[in-house]
């Protein structure tokens, strides 16, 4: 079942224009979670913003966004102020210029998102600028606002859809000669066909059943041997003539084990 979509905007290449909508292709919600509890009565505890001179709690209507210009000195911006200053790229991918596929490094990828349609009336518009990508062998390049902060983009035709990658800007990229310039040109030619010869052993087509994460399941592990050990809760007065409540232990790894045994079911389907 397909999530509910990210964002939703329009996708515009001159004049050709579609609704459109967005939904990361990731997702790390199957990742073992913890809530932080107190340890004495096995209560979860809440956070609160703390005025740091007075103190006391701020109510969510005070909170603000505040710029540093000295010491002790900000200048307070409201939610309606960053409202007031959103750009077209909100709800608008204009399309505005194109690069070969195989030009753009992976290291300026951040996070890929699938877009589509967002109705019938647009697959027609959404099908062409797609096509027309796929025949040239280019990606498009835009901007986006995610967050607040406009990103720049990259558009990847893929399959019948397209795949949006967030693109990190050129200063947040190390240059990768600062790091290897002191590694040696060439390796002994002796030795690289033995190392060949090992990588073609160990060489298989790639399926992400290749990698999986250890401490996620010690952690499953782990969580289910003191799911065992829990003594079953007392009954209190008000439910002492129904059904104990389940304990939140209970749901999680009810919850988890769906997730792991979905996801499963999914890849051997696919």
């Amino acid at each position: 079942m397909a999530l509910r979509p990210y964002w939703k905007g329009y996708l515009k290449l001159s004049l050709v224009t579609c609704p459109v909508n967005m939904t990361p292709a990731t997702s790390e919600s199957e990742k073992v979670r913890f809530h932080t509890l107190n340890k004495d009565t096995g209560n979860r505890v809440v956070s609160q913003y703390i005025d740091s001179v007075t103190g006391k709690p701020v109510k969510d209507e005070n909170e603000a966004k505040g710029y540093a210009r000295g010491e002790n000195d900000y200048v307070i911006l409201t939610e309606d102020d960053l409202d007031n200053v959103a750009l077209d790229t909100v709800k608008t991918i204009d399309i505005e210029k194109f690069a070969p596929a195989d030009s753009i490094e992976w290291v300026y990828l951040e996070k890929p998102h699938y877009l589509m349609p967002d109705n019938a009336v647009g697959n027609e518009a959404f099908a062409v600028i797609r096509d027309a990508m796929k025949a040239d062998k280019v990606v498009g390049i835009s901007k986006l606002v995610i967050g607040r902060r406009e990103k720049a983009v990259v558009l990847e035709p893929r399959d019948d859809g397209i795949v949006l990658w967030s693109l990190r800007f050129g200063d947040e990229v190390r240059p990768e000669e600062n790091y290897f310039e002191d590694i040696d040109d060439e390796a002994d030619p002796d030795l690289v066909p033995l190392v060949q010869k090992l990588i073609k052993q160990k060489t298989k087509r790639w399926s992400p059943e290749m990698v999986s994460d250890p401490i996620q399941e010690s952690l499953l592990k782990l969580i289910e041997e003191k799911k065992k050990a829990l003594k079953p809760r007392k009954k209190t007065a008000k439910t002492k003539d129904g059904p104990a409540p389940a304990s939140n232990v209970v749901n999680i790894m009810d919850a988890l084990r769906k997730s792991v045994a979905d996801e499963l079911r999914s890849r051997k389907a696919g």
